[in-house]
C-alpha cells in the first residue's frame, strides 16, 4: 500500500516518540522522496534533523536543518537543531549566532538560554586556549629562526611544533602566524631532523582540513614537495610521501562533502590542485634526479589516488587522463634495466610497483575501446625500442614486457607475441653478457604463466635453463634459471597426475631452492628468487611436507618477509597458501567424474598428502616456526607490492591458522587478530570474506576485549555483519552469527554498534532458516541483542510473526533452540510487560509450551520457563488466572518446594509466582501449602 507524505510523517512522529529513531528516520526519508510540497518538505527535514541528532550524525543534522531554514528562515525548531549540530561539530561561532536568533524569537525559552550560556563559556575557553597557544607558537618560531641557537634547542623546538600541529588550536595558530613560510625555510635546510619536523608539522596542518591544504599546496608548491620526496634520504622521502598522501585525502574528502556553511562556501573546487599534484608525480617518474625511493613513493601515490575506489563509481576520467599524460613515462621506468649504465636510479621494489600501477590502471578501464588503446600504446612503446639496432633499447623492450606480464598480463601476452620478441628472449638466454642473460631469463620465467606457453617453453627452453643453472658461474643467473625450471615443473598445479618433469625432479628443485634461501652469503634479491621458486613448487604436496620440516628454511623465509624487500611478499604469501591448502578447491561431482573416466577424459587427482590430517600437521609446524609474526609484519608494509591479491593470500593463511580452536589463542597473542582488521577493508572481495571469517572464528572463542583491545573491537562488527549476506556460505553465516552473539552479550555499546550496522533484520531472517544450527545461532544472537531497549521496542510492532516464532521455538525439540527462544522471551516479557498480553494470540498451545519448559529436565530451560510465567503473571491478572487454572499451579508448587541448592533461582522464581497468585486472590494458604480454590 502506498502512503502519502503526511501519513508517513505522522508515522515517523509516532516512532520518534516511542524511541525508535531508526524507524522514524526511515519514515521521514520515504516521505521526502514523495513530498511535492515545499513547506511539508521543510517540516520533514526539520524532523529528520532531530533523528540525526539522536544518532549523533551531526553533519547530516546540520544539513537537514539548513534545508528546512532555506524554506522558512523563521523556523525556530530547525534553527535550534542546527545550533545543536554546529556545537557538536565545533563550529561555535555559527552555533552562537543561531542560538542568539532563537533566543530573540523566544526570549523565555529556557533551553535557548542554557545553550547560549554553554556556547559563551566554550567560546571564551577556546579564545583563552588560542591565546596561550599563540605565545607558544611565537616562542618556537623565534628559536627556529635563530641560526645562532644551539642545534639541540632548534631540534627540540621543531619537535614541539610537530606535537602542537596535531591539536586543532595549535594547527590554526601555526597557519595564521605565517608558519608555512617558516616551514619552507626548514625544508630548504640541509639538516634531516629539521626537514622531517617540517614535513610532520605540515601533515598536522593538512590532516582533514581542505582549505589549509589548498593554501599549502599553492604556497609551498609541488615542485618543492616532489623535490623533497625525491631525496636520497629514505626517511625524508617516506615522510614527504606521507604528507602528499594526507594532502590527497584532505582534497578528495573535501570534494565528496556537500559544501555548506559560510566558512566552506568560499572554497574553490580543489580539482585543479589535485590534477597539478598528479601531473608533478607523473613528471617525477622519468626524472634522473629523483632517487629510487622517491620514484617508488611517486608510484605508490599514483596507485592509491588514481584508480576508482569502487567500480560502482562510473567516473574513471582520472585514470584515462593519467594514461594519456603518463603511460609512456610509467613504461620508461618499467623498461629501465638497473645494470645498464646511465639508467634511472631504482630500488629492488620499483619493477613490481610499476606492474601494480599498470595493472590498477588497466583494471579501471570500462570499455573494450579503452583497453585496446592501453594495449596499443604499450605495444607501440615495445616495438619502438625493440625495432632499434641498439641492444640496450632491445633490452628495455624485453624488460617492459616482463613488467607487463606481472601486471596486466593480457597486455603483456600481446606484447610478448610481437614479432621476434620470444625468439630474442630465447637467444639472449645464451648470451655471454650477464645483464642480457638476466633480463632474458626473467622474461622467460614470467612468460611461462599460462599452460600453453609453459608447454612451448618446456619444449624449447628447459634444456637452455638447465644448461644455465649447471654451467653459469654467476649466482644471479643460476637462481633465476632455477626459478624458471620450478615454474615449468609446477605447470600441472595441484593435479597429482599432471607432472611436467620426471618423478622426483620437483623435490630436487625444491631442495636447491631451500639451499639458496638459507645461504645468507647471497644478496637478498637472489634469495628472494628462491622463494619465487618455492611458490610454484609448493603446489606439490611432497614439496610442502619437506618445506615445513625444514625449520631453517622457514625462518629464512619469514625473515625475508619482514625485510625491506617488498617484492618478496606475494611469493611468501603464495607459498604459505599452498602449504596450508587455503586455496579454493572445487570438489567435482562424483557422477561427472565417472562420466569423464568413461569418456577417457582427464580427471584431476588429489595428492594423498593433501588430505586434511597432513594439512593440520603442516599448520602446526608453521605456527611453531613463527608464521604469525611474519604475516603481521607483511600486513604493515606500505607498498604497491602489498597488492589486493597479496592481502588475499595473507587472509587465506590466517583463516587456515585459526581453523582449530586450540590455535586461536596463539594467533591472537602474536597479533593475528589485529592484522586481520585492515584486510577486511583492503583486499579482493574474496579476500575480505576470508578475513571476516577468520575474525568470526577468533571472536567466537575469545574474549573480544583481549583479542581486539580498545576501540578495535568496534571495527570487528561491520565485517561480521557482511558475512550475513545470502551469497556467503552457510558456514560463514553460522560463524558470523556465533561471533555476533558473543559481542552482543558483552556490552550495550557493542549492541548499539551491531544495531547501527543494520544487523537485526538480517538476524531475524536467519531465525527462519531451515538449517537447525543456523536457526539456533540466529535465535541466540537475538537473545543477546534483546538486552537493548531498541530491539525490545521493535517487538511491539503488531503486523509481525516475530513474537509467535519465539513462542513456537520454545516448544521445539532442539534444546539449543529452545534455550535461545525462551531466553529471549524471558528478557522481552520482563522489559516489555505489554508483550505478555499478546502471547495467547500467537498460538493456542502457548500454555502447553510453557508447562513443558517447567517440566524440562534441563535446569536452564526450567528457569527460563518460570521467569516467563512470573513476568506474564506480573503483567496481567487475567492471564495469571489462566495459568493458575492449568497444570502450571501444581508444577510451580513442586518447584517452589525444591531443596536443591543448584536450583535456588528456579525455586525463588516459582515462589514469586505463587506469591502473586496469593496477592491476586487466585489461591489461598493451606497449612504452609497452597490451595487452588479461589477465596
Amino acid at each position: 500500500m502506498t502512503q502519502d507524505s503526511s501519513a508517513l510523517r505522522e508515522e515517523g512522529n509516532s516512532h520518534f516518540k516511542a524511541g525508535d529513531v531508526q524507524e522514524a528516520l526511515s519514515c521521514y526519508t520515504k516521505a521526502l522522496k514523495i513530498s511535492d510540497c515545499q513547506s511539508e518538505s521543510a517540516v520533514l527535514y526539520r524532523n529528520r534533523a532531530a533523528c540525526y541528532l539522536k544518532i549523533e550524525d551531526y553533519t547530516k543534522a546540520e544539513a537537514d536543518a539548513t534545508k528546512a531554514l532555506d524554506v522558512d528562515p523563521g523556523d525556530v525548531k530547525a534553527r535550534f537543531r542546527r545550533a545543536q549540530a554546529l556545537q557538536k561539530l565545533g563550529r561555535l561561532d555559527q552555533a552562537f549566532m543561531d542560538t542568539q536568533t532563537c533566543a530573540q524569537l523566544e526570549p523565555k525559552n529556557k533551553a535557548f538560554q542554557d545553550l547560549l550560556r554553554q556556547l559563551g563559556a566554550q567560546i571564551q575557553q577556546k579564545a583563552a586556549q588560542l591565546s596561550s597557544t599563540d605565545s607558544r607558537v611565537q616562542q618556537m618560531f623565534k628559536l627556529l629562526l635563530d641560526s645562532s641557537a644551539p642545534i639541540s634547542d632548534r631540534h627540540k623546538a621543531a619537535q614541539n611544533l610537530v606535537f602542537l600541529s596535531r591539536e586543532d588550536a595549535g594547527a590554526e595558530q601555526i597557519f595564521r602566524n605565517d608558519g608555512v613560510k617558516l616551514l619552507q625555510k626548514l625544508l630548504e635546510s640541509q639538516q634531516e631532523e629539521l626537514i622531517l619536523s617540517a614535513l610532520r608539522t605540515l601533515v598536522g596542518l593538512c590532516t582533514g582540513h581542505q582549505s589549509r591544504t589548498v593554501a599549502i599546496v599553492n604556497e609551498v608548491g609541488m615542485d618543492r614537495l616532489c623535490g623533497v620526496m625525491g631525496s636520497a634520504a629514505s626517511t625524508v622521502s617516506l615522510s614527504a610521501c606521507h604528507l602528499l598522501q594526507v594532502m590527497f585525502e584532505a582534497l578528495t574528502e573535501g570534494m565528496k562533502k556537500e559544501i555548506r556553511g559560510k566558512d566552506e562556501a568560499i572554497l574553490p573546487e580543489p580539482s585543479r590542485e589535485l590534477r597539478s599534484m598528479l601531473r608533478h608525480l607523473i613528471e617525477m617518474l622519468p626524472a634522473s634526479s629523483v632517487s629510487g625511493a622517491g620514484r617508488d613513493s611517486a608510484i605508490n601515490l599514483l596507485v592509491k589516488q588514481v584508480p576508482r575506489k569502487s567500480l560502482k563509481n562510473p567516473d574513471n576520467s582520472l585514470t584515462l587522463w593519467v594514461i594519456d599524460q603518463g603511460l609512456k613515462k610509467i613504461l620508461e621506468v618499467a623498461g629501465t634495466v638497473p645494470e645498464v649504465e646511465g639508467g634511472l636510479p631504482l630500488t629492488d621494489n620499483t619493477p613490481m610497483s610499476c606492474s601494480v600501477l599498470l595493472n590498477k590502471l588497466y583494471d579501471d578501464l570500462k570499455t573494450d575501446k579503452e583497453r585496446e588503446n592501453f594495449s596499443k600504446l604499450c605495444e607501440e612503446y615495445v616495438q619502438h625500442h625493440f625495432g632499434s639496432s641498439d641492444m640496450e633499447r632491445k633490452l628495455r623492450a624485453i624488460q617492459t614486457v616482463s613488467v607487463l606480464l606481472q601486471g596486466p598480463s593480457d597486455v603483456g601476452n600481446c606484447t610478448l607475441e610481437l614479432s621476434g620478441i620470444m625468439e630474442a628472449v630465447i637467444a639472449l638466454c645464451a648470451s655471454e653478457n650477464i645483464t642480457h642473460q638476466q633480463v632474458a631469463v626473467e622474461a622467460l620465467i614470467h612468460a611461462a604463466g599460462k599452460a600453453k606457453r609453459a608447454s612451448f617453453i618446456t619444449a624449447n627452453g628447459v634444456a637452455l635453463l638447465k644448461d644455465l643453472y649447471k654451467k653459469s658461474e654467476n649466482d644471479r643467473i643460476r637462481v633465476r634459471a632455477l626459478v624458471g625450471l620450478c615454474k615449468l615443473g609446477s605447470a600441472g598445479g595441484t593435479d597429482f597426475s599432471m607432472k611436467q618433469f620426471a618423478e622426483g625432479s620437483t623435490l630436487k628443485l625444491a631442495k636447491q631452492c631451500r639451499k639458496w634461501l638459507c645461504n645468507e652469503a647471497l644478496p637478498p634479491t637472489s634469495r628472494r628468487w628462491a622463494i619465487e621458486g618455492l611458490a610454484y613448487l609448493t603446489l606439490d604436496a611432497d614439496v610442502k611436507e619437506d618445506l615445513v620440516e625444514d625449520k631453517k628454511a622457514l625462518q629464512a623465509m619469514f625473515e625475508l618477509a619482514k625485510s625491506e624487500d617488498k617484492t618478496v611478499l606475494f611469493a611468501v604469501g603464495s607459498t604459505l597458501v599452498n602449504c596450508t591448502n587455503s586455496y579454493d578447491v572445487e570438489k567435482p561431482d562424483p557422477q561427472m567424474v565417472e562420466l569423464a573416466k568413461y569418456a577417457k577424459q582427464h580427471v584431476p587427482e588429489e595428492h594423498p598428502k593433501d588430505a586434511q590430517s597432513f594439512v593440520e600437521k603442516r599448520v602446526m609446524k608453521l605456527l611453531e616456526a613463527g608464521v604469525v609474526s611474519a604475516l603481521v609484519c607483511m600486513v604493515k608494509h606500505e607498498s604497491p607490492a602489498l597488492s589486493e591479491a597479496c592481502r588475499e593470500c595473507i587472509a587465506r593463511v590466517i583463516l587456515a591458522l585459526v581453523e582449530r580452536h586450540e590455535d586461536r589463542g596463539l594467533v591472537v597473542a602474536q597479533g593475528g587478530g589485529k592484522a586481520l582488521l585492515p584486510l577486511v577493508s583492503e583486499s579482493t572481495d574474496r579476500g575480505k570474506i576470508k578475513a571476516a571469517q577468520a575474525l568470526a572464528k577468533i571472536t567466537i572463542t575469545s574474549n573480544p576485549e583481549i583479542a581486539f583491545p580498545g576501540e578495535r573491537v568496534y571495527e570487528v562488527v561491520r565485517p561480521l555483519v557482511s558475512l550475513l549476506a545470502l551469497d556467503c556460505t552457510m558456514l560463514q553465516n553460522f560463524e558470523a552469527l556465533m561471533a555476533l552473539t558473543n559481542l552482543a552479550g558483552f556490552s550495550e555499546r557493542l549492541r548499539q554498534k551491531i544495531i547501527k550496522e543494520k544487523a537485526v533484520p538480517k538476524v531475524d531472517g536467519f531465525m527462519f532458516e531451515e538449517h537447525e544450527m543456523v536457526r539456533a545461532a540466529a535465535t541466540e544472537c537475538m537473545c543477546n541483542l534483546a538486552l537493548s531497549a531498541e530491539v525490545q521496542k521493535s517487538y511491539l510492532v503488531t503486523d509481525s510473526d516475530r513474537l509467535k516464532l519465539l513462542v513456537l521455538y520454545s516448544g521445539e525439540d532442539d534444546e539449543r533452540l529452545r534455550k535461545a527462544a525462551s531466553g529471549t522471551l524471558a528478557v522481552l516479557t520482563g522489559e516489555m510487560p505489554e508483550l505478555c498480553t499478546r502471547i495467547p494470540d500467537t498460538t493456542s498451545h502457548w500454555l502447553e509450551i510453557f508447562q513443558a519448559l517447567l517440566l524440562s529436565e534441563n535446569q536452564d530451560l526450567r528457569h527460563r520457563g518460570v521467569v516467563i510465567i512470573m513476568n506474564i503473571m506480573q503483567a496481567d491478572k487475567s492471564l495469571a488466572e489462566k495459568l493458575i487454572e492449568s497444570e502450571a499451579l501444581e508444577i510451580l508448587s513442586v518447584l517452589a518446594k525444591g531443596d536443591n541448592p543448584n536450583q535456588d533461582s528456579v525455586r525463588k522464581a516459582a515462589q514469586r509466582c505463587l506469591d502473586l497468585a496469593l496477592e491476586y486472590g487466585l489461591i489461598r494458604n493451606n497449612e504452609g501449602g497452597v490451595n487452588g480454590n479461589s477465596m
